[in-house]
């Protein structure tokens, strides 16, 4: 089975071009990044802080990123959409992994699942993938695995590490994922994985050698409080500015200048001297 939306992912592969993915939470985010001209949107479980304040990636529910999810494409009813399972979603049987894929593609509306890790992961892909339903793999960085901020290092420095990294990285594309994610971890790494998968492989914070880049749509913004991921370049400043444009509003209320005239409705003298008379003064 085929997608089209999908199928325009592949084609920038295969010409080479750098994929742009970025993620969204909600009708305005979606919205936004689609008016900018995004390739594709990952619907991620970053939510679980970026939206619903939790302490990782860990505490967010399946109920609550498909919320999340459906209001996104609502927005993008045009551009691929891709659905983050969950921590807890998918790991502890095949027939649950199926179960929330599939729930992702007919509540969510999703035109792929993304899942982390491979080793005793692959067979949970291969379900997914033999129930119609396309994969986005993720390996490097893992954070539903990450269980302390201590633990967001970047993956793949030491030898051994690196090695696990590229076999989980075939064992993926010779699974059948449609693309692969590659967190943290060093470029010559990622040049090794991307040059020798056929596949799109998308980084995050693993250099220029991933043949497209994603990153959380609050950090680009610059709507977060805090240090930021050494990946992350900022492109605007929006906690600020939209932090300043409130406090600009509280103080034209306490100031009794808004409403402004210009601000309120009218109604005619007669039709009020009518309200007057039949309601008393």
């Amino acid at each position: 089975m085929t997608n089209a939306k999908l199928d325009r992912l592949d084609e920038l592969y295969r010409r080479g071009e750098p994929i742009v993915m970025i993620t969204a939470y909600d009708y305005p985010s979606g919205r936004i990044v689609a008016a900018a001209g995004v390739d594709v949107i990952l619907v991620g479980d970053s939510a679980a802080m970026t939206v619903l304040g939790y302490g990782s990636t860990r505490d967010i529910s399946i109920d609550e990123l498909l919320v999340l999810t459906r209001a996104v494409r609502r927005a993008v009813p045009d551009l691929p959409v891709i659905g983050d399972l969950t921590f807890g979603s998918y790991e502890d049987s095949n027939e649950l992994a199926v179960r929330s894929a599939r729930r992702f593609v007919d509540e969510g509306g999703v035109d792929a699942v993304k899942l982390e890790g491979a080793g005793a992961m692959l067979p949970r892909v291969r379900a997914i993938l033999e129930a119609g339903i396309p994969v986005y793999g993720h390996v490097g960085l893992l954070p539903q695995s990450v269980r302390t901020r201590e633990g967001y290092r970047a993956r793949g420095r030491e030898p051994s590490q690196a090695i696990s990294i590229v076999k989980d990285a075939d064992d993926l594309a010779a699974a059948g994922v449609s693309a692969l994610i590659i967190e943290a971890v060093p470029t010559p790494v990622t040049k090794m994985i991307t040059d020798r998968l056929r596949i799109p492989v998308i980084g995050i914070g693993a250099g220029l050698e991933a043949g497209g880049q994603v990153l959380v749509y609050h950090d680009v913004l610059g709507f977060g409080e805090g240090r930021l991921p050494r990946f992350v370049k900022q492109y605007a400043s929006a906690r600020t500015d939209l932090v300043s444009a409130v406090e600009r509003w509280a103080a034209d209320v306490r100031a009794r200048t808004y409403p402004a005239l210009e601000h309120t409705y009218p109604i005619t003298a007669e039709a009020f001297a009518e309200v007057q008379r039949q309601v008393g003064r």
